[in-house]
């Protein structure tokens, strides 16, 4: 931690939170996970933690933050407004707050500089400061005496720079070997946790958030959709159906969402080792095989490593397949690559955007919201006249879901602030809000669609449309073909956030097997909207109960793979009739 008398603390490490919360989405494109003043309007608690610094006198304070809506200071003067920074806070040192406002500066990730401090005892006591609701963001804070520090703003040099300065240079401590490790907690990765576990295998889930659960959690809200247990074989969805809250609307208050039941179903299994608030950062590869995955702990900032001759990526982003260099696609494929009638003429980057949801209530008295001159402009004709933001709140369409990930949740947190206040305090309805609060607002993206794993079948329209038998074939969807496209609001300055969906219906059909395992690493399956489909077919297995019995079947092919010392592809080459009986007799319920 101490170089040159410099420290650095991680502003995910502090010792009490307070009102901020921990945002881990975007570490792979800025570096770390860092604290966020999720606020709406209303200043957060402030965080807080202790310190001990090498020795007193002057020290020069840098903060790593950023002005998160200066991407966007061209369009707010286009509407004729003086841009205001929507994310400022203070360091407070001791109780004195240095005199620098931090989160004004730069629109990228950087160290801003809060000028020099006089430290007169080495214990200190440190406090984030939030002065406006509005997403403030904080990354890290250095300490330094070092008259030539200049703390580095490129990705590569800050995080040797971090690790340096953390004494981060020792191996990841090995958590050891497991028969199956499953990356991603959602609705995916618990069913293919809990169905190895069940029949026996020593499984680690890693999940990069502090609760399990994914789109479906209180952090997200939305509802599970599709159909389950159904032929050929009708037991494939027990695990689905244990951890369904049957509640059937998105953004909704959380305790709907039942956290507890999939926490408690995961955690009540002795063979699944659970790590919260952990991210796959890189994998180690043994030919085309996975030998090992590194993650990070996200609180504590340490590596862990672990071992399984099997993995499941069930991430939703592909991250382990990625990371191991396995074939994946984004975007839309052209009609002629694919013979699809509802792909698009030419092949394009448009994927389906990632949702951020809200809703607000109605109270006894009146609440006021701030003026948001920094947020989307609305007037009269292109407001939302709506008290709650559902599933068609929905955002960067034709954008990188992955990379420009953070773009397109703050733009969303932009339209949010931009109309609600706009209804509150200038809209000639403003009176029928004046009673309303704006109750919740998603932090959490709601991903729909990003990379996509290739398997040894690409499942594509014609397939599902011709009912097409294949011998493999496990996990029945019943979705309809649900492809969401931009919708157009005239007038609107910038660009769209609601989306219109285009549906065709289907009968049942059955995915086979070979669209759950990557074609070129080897022990590597995958659960969730990173299967092996092309655009238009992620529209109708993308929704999460048809997901969760693609984690049943993964986690009942890793059984297998275990017994025979085997690949997912071996499974479907040399033991398929032996998989298919366990698809008949499905996951067993939780020992008593």
């Amino acid at each position: 931690m101490k170089k040159h008398n410099t420290i650095i603390i991680e502003a995910e490490s502090f010792d009490n939170l307070g009102g901020w919360v921990i945002d881990q989405q975007f570490m792979d494109y800025m570096g770390s996970p860092f604290l966020l003043a999720h606020g709406k309007g209303i200043p957060v608690e402030d965080a807080v933690t202790k310190i001990t610094l090498p020795k007193t006198g002057i020290y020069k304070v840098w903060v790593r933050t950023r002005d998160w809506a200066a991407l966007w200071k061209n369009e707010v003067a286009i509407n004729g407004n003086v841009y205001q920074s929507p994310g400022k806070f203070k360091l407070i040192v001791n109780g004195q707050p240095l005199e620098t406002t931090f989160g004004t500066e730069k629109a990228e990730w950087h160290w801003q500089y809060g000028g020099e401090i006089d430290i007169s005892k080495t214990e200190c006591k440190l406090q984030l400061h939030d002065l406006t609701g509005f997403e403030g963001r904080c990354d890290a804070i250095i300490f330094s005496q070092d008259s030539q520090l200049i703390p580095p703003n490129s990705l590569s040099e800050l995080n040797s720079f971090r690790n340096r300065l953390l004494g981060n240079t020792e191996e990841p401590e090995n958590k050891g070997e497991f028969d199956f490790i499953v990356a991603g907690g959602g609705i995916a990765g618990i069913c293919a946790s809990v169905a190895a576990s069940r029949k026996g295998l020593r499984v680690a889930l890693i999940h990069d958030r502090p609760l399990v659960g994914g789109n479906n959690s209180s952090e997200v809200r939305v509802q599970l959709g599709g159909g389950i247990k159904l032929p050929p074989y009708p037991e494939i969805g027990n695990v689905v159906n244990e951890l369904d809250p049957h509640f059937r609307q998105n953004a909704r208050p959380k305790e709907r969402y039942k956290d507890w039941l999939k926490t408690n179903i995961v955690k009540n299994e002795s063979n699944i080792e659970l790590f919260l608030n952990t991210h796959a950062t890189s994998v180690e590869m043994n030919g085309n095989k996975i030998s090992s995955v590194t993650a990070h702990e996200i609180v504590t900032g340490k590596s862990i490593k672990l071992s399984a001759p099997v993995f499941a990526d069930c991430t939703g982003d592909a991250t382990i397949g990625f990371l191991a260099g396995a074939e994946y696609r984004m975007g839309r494929e052209a009609r002629k690559e694919t013979g699809e009638t509802l792909a698009p003429a030419k092949v394009d980057n448009l994927t389906m955007g990632t949702s951020v949801m809200w809703y607000s209530v109605k109270r006894k008295g009146e609440f006021e919201f701030p003026e948001t001159p920094w947020a989307v402009q609305f007037n009269e004709k292109t407001c939302q006249k709506v008290i709650r933001g559902d599933w068609n709140w929905e955002l960067g369409l034709g954008r990188n879901q992955i990379s420009e990930a953070e773009f397109i949740r703050d733009y969303g947190f932009r339209v949010i602030y931009g109309n609600w206040s706009f209804l509150k305090n200038r809209s000639k309805f403003k009176d029928e809000y004046k009673s309303r609060r704006l109750e919740w607002v998603s932090y959490i993206g709601g991903k729909r669609e990003s990379r996509r794993l290739m398997g040894d079948i690409v499942l594509q329209q014609q397939d599902i449309e011709n009912n097409k038998s294949f011998p493999d074939a496990c996990v029945t969807t019943t979705w309809t073909f649900d492809l969401h496209y931009p919708k157009v609001i005239d007038g609107l300055k910038e660009e769209t956030f609601r989306t219109i969906a285009r549906k065709k219906k289907i009968n049942p059909y059955t995915i086979p097997f070979r669209c759950l395992y990557s074609k070129n690493i080897e022990n590597l399956m995958m659960a969730g909207r990173n299967i092996s489909v092309t655009h238009v077919a992620l529209g109708t297995v993308r929704v999460m109960k048809t997901t969760g019995m693609m984690g049943e079947v993964t986690g009942l092919a890793a059984v297998l793979c275990n017994k025979y010392n085997t690949t997912p592809r071996k499974i479907y080459e040399n033991h398929l009739l032996e998989f298919t009986e366990e698809f008949k007799r499905g996951v067993p319920p939780a020992s008593v």
